[in-house]
């Protein structure tokens, strides 16, 4: 199982009010719905292997290289992200209580979570779950791992189990072709243009005639006219600079240098004293009671 941590913090944030606090006022909703999260979901799907992934660099050098206005929208002022300043204060507390409890985090300078679950998920010799709630990671389904997608849209309580069918069921493509089809109809969220008048439909049918965006380059040099949907071809030849640059975005890393981790999940806490400090200063004491059982069993 593989956490996109990131994803789910924000989630459980946004989710629960700020009114759940600790003794001395910080909020404490997002760690609180976070280590409920896990605890369902181990509880419900029985990982032997977990890890929470992490941003090391939420907008990476080489992505705004090739394309500025990834998620330009959401730099702050001082240039970072911007994160709610009482979501910020949680996310130390967030690392030091996966710590305590054994539960593995990982990141990578220089990438997103996205590329590390994309490695670790290519690399894995098991079945793989991928938890998240970015349709960025539908591209990393594979009926060979199996690799598949939790989605969260509607809470890891409802979540949609998507693989390479439900994928293609869902748009029309073929069931790994999702970043080829985000990057023709552009994803506003990350700051993704797409191809001007090119939408879904259109999207889905070129995807599916000539396999991804290579493909769809490699007709338009050679010239060819067939399989084109009526004026997609001069649509597509005027964002040429955008469909080469686009892919060094849309797409997930998955070859990083990671280090070697403890993946496995452990039935007790790795620093039970540590934990009890935490959970007795930040008021998560039944939370984390509710995962340290569902860990036991």
């Amino acid at each position: 199982m593989l956490l996109d941590t990131p994803s789910l913090y924000f989630r459980a944030f946004f989710g629960i009010p700020e009114s759940v606090k600790a003794p001395d006022g910080t909020p404490v909703n997002a760690v609180r719905g976070l280590i409920d999260m896990i605890a369902h979901l181990v509880r419900d799907r029985s990982p032997e292997l977990l890890v929470a992934t992490m941003d090391a660099d939420w907008r990476p050098a080489f992505r705004v290289a090739a394309l500025p206005s990834y998620k330009a929208h959401r730099v702050a002022e001082d240039g970072g992200d911007q994160v709610p300043s009482s979501l910020d204060a949680q996310l130390p507390i967030i690392d030091a209580v996966l710590d305590a409890v054994g539960l593995a985090r990982l990141g990578a300078p220089g990438y997103e979570a996205d590329d590390v679950i994309g490695t670790l998920a290519t690399r894995a010799e098991c079945p793989v779950d991928i938890v998240t709630g970015d349709r960025d990671l539908f591209q990393l389904v594979n009926e060979d791992g199996p690799v598949q997608v939790l989605y969260t849209a509607r809470g890891v309580k409802k979540l949609e189990v998507l693989g390479e069918k439900e994928v293609a069921a869902k748009y029309g493509i073929p069931g790994r072709g999702y970043a080829d089809f985000a990057t023709l109809r552009g994803d506003p969220s990350d700051g993704l243009p797409g191809v001007p008048g090119i939408g879904d439909k259109t999207a889905a049918a070129l995807v599916t005639r000539f396999g991804s965006v290579a493909g769809i380059l490699a007709a338009l040099e050679s010239g060819t006219t067939e399989g084109f949907p009526a004026g997609s071809r001069l649509k597509l030849t005027a964002a040429l600079d955008y469909l080469a640059a686009a892919q060094t975005v849309v797409h997930v890393v998955t070859d990083i240098g990671l280090p070697q981790i403890d993946d496995r999940l452990p039935r007790s806490p790795r620093d039970p004293e540590r934990l009890i400090q935490l959970a007795d200063q930040w008021n998560l004491g039944s939370p984390v009671n509710r995962l340290l059982a569902a860990l036991a069993r």
